[in-house]
């Protein structure tokens, strides 16, 4: 049974595999030399390990074998001792039944020593009578909860045992009637274990006739200072789109869009696509998309090839982001095609690696109160953005900030198309 499944688990890599090198055809000939080799040793692979294996459960499968253990019970023992996180198994007292290789580290204990111990001897003095009750609590069935507790003191010169939060949750183990907790510990930031409450025992401190002082005010949290440096360069490249399409007198919209592209490129994108559908000089209806902008990373890639080399009609993403008006943010794009392809047949995403990819809508918003004069209809387009090889992808934030780009952009737009279109009025009288 077990070999069954390994070898349904193998064969199913095999294919993702394979299903991985179909995209290959997509990267330029001099790049697929690689994946050749790849197709080679797989074909290999299948030949040397895959077949006699299937011969050899085949012939298997015939004949009765002697009953083996339970495949499902020896992945859950093999994942509990391999999760990257401290857990226990303990019963309604704390005496430990099983942990796992990180909560042995975590508290110095080894599995045989810790088995049929209690785990409050691993805990500070202060934290051992909350932690009890609460895990009885769980196994009475009265639901999962979690709670500070911390380690003993280590023997180091500055002391002090450092704070874990545990969540207790209970478990029914088969062939037993009783529940067992099982308890996941994660270390706390010195920070946040201050801002814990502590709760003090009331009855004591009424006995003893002493004052209850007030509890100090939680410390908030410190900014992070990475993400306040990305809003802060958010802001500039916001400020300088501005400052660019109101600084520069209107121009065209080619004009328009390549003032935008050189301010993107190479500062937050790889890639700056831009596609428009311009209105004809006696106003009406706009025309077909076309790709006015495409700016790129060096080398250059071949004529017809590329972006540059593709119809934004044939352009899933551009088409969506012009008739639905919804920008697009994907991360790792698991659509090769989601794009469309090239010239040359080639999927765009591949051929240009792209790992993050934002498409904004570039269409104007009607002035409140006001409806668009007869022959001054706005273009409509979109705007691209591709991140490849090893930058950080695009974010949430980011996304809006592209989004409100793409408004003065689309503004600047329909100011140019306005100034086209507009036809010469009547002199003022003197």
């Amino acid at each position: 049974m077990g070999e069954t499944i390994d070898f349904g688990a193998e064969l199913a890599d095999f294919r993702s595999r394979v299903a991985e090198l179909q995209s290959a055809r997509s990267l330029p000939s001099e790049e697929r030399g690689a994946a050749l080799d790849t197709a080679l040793f797989e074909l290999q692979h299948v030949a040397d390990i895959l077949w006699p294996r299937f011969e050899k459960l085949s012939a298997a499968s015939a004949r009765d074998g002697t009953p083996r253990e339970n495949p499902e019970l020896r992945l859950l023992r093999g994942l509990f001792q391999r999760l990257p996180l401290p857990v226990v198994l303990m019963d309604r007292t704390t005496v430990v039944r099983r942990l796992n290789v990180a909560a042995g580290e975590l508290f110095a204990l080894r599995a045989g020593y810790a088995t049929g111990r209690a785990l409050t001897g691993a805990l500070a003095h202060d934290t051992r009578a909350a932690f009890r009750s609460q895990v009885a609590a769980v196994a009475r069935g009265e639901g999962s909860r979690s709670l500070l507790v911390r380690r003993l003191p280590e023997p180091a010169p500055e002391g002090g045992g450092s704070a874990l939060r545990a969540s207790l949750t209970a478990l029914r183990p088969p062939d037993e009637q009783r529940p067992a907790v099982f308890a996941v510990f994660q270390t706390v930031p010195a920070g946040e274990a201050e801002r814990e409450p502590r709760r003090v025992p009331g009855r004591a401190a009424d006995r003893t006739g002493s004052t209850r002082l007030p509890a100090p005010p939680p410390r908030l949290p410190r900014p992070d200072l990475a993400e306040v440096s990305r809003n802060a360069e958010l802001m500039d490249l916001v400020d300088d789109m501005a400052a660019a399409l109101l600084a520069a007198s209107p121009g065209s919209p080619e004009d328009v869009l390549g003032r935008a592209a050189r301010l993107l490129h190479g500062r937050f994108a790889d890639w700056v696509i831009a596609d428009l559908a311009p209105v004809p000089g006696d106003g009406g209806t706009p025309g077909p998309l076309r790709r006015l902008v495409v700016l790129g990373p060096d080398p250059r890639p071949e004529p017809g090839t590329g972006p540059a080399g593709q119809d934004p009609a044939d352009c899933p993403l551009v088409l969506d982001a012009v008739r639905d008006g919804v920008p697009a943010l994907r991360v790792r794009p698991e659509d090769p095609e989601a794009f469309g392809r090239d010239a040359s047949g080639a999927a765009v995403l591949v051929s240009a690696r792209v790992t993050s990819l934002l498409c904004v809508p570039l269409c104007p918003p009607p002035r409140e109160g006001q409806a668009p004069a007869p022959g001054t209809a706005a273009p409509s387009g979109a705007l691209t953005l591709f991140r490849t090889g090893g930058r950080r992808a695009f974010e949430m934030a980011e996304a809006g900030a592209v989004h409100r780009m793409a408004r003065h952009l689309s503004l600047a737009l329909g100011r140019a198309a306005g100034r086209d279109a507009a036809p010469a009025g009547p002199a003022s009288p003197a």
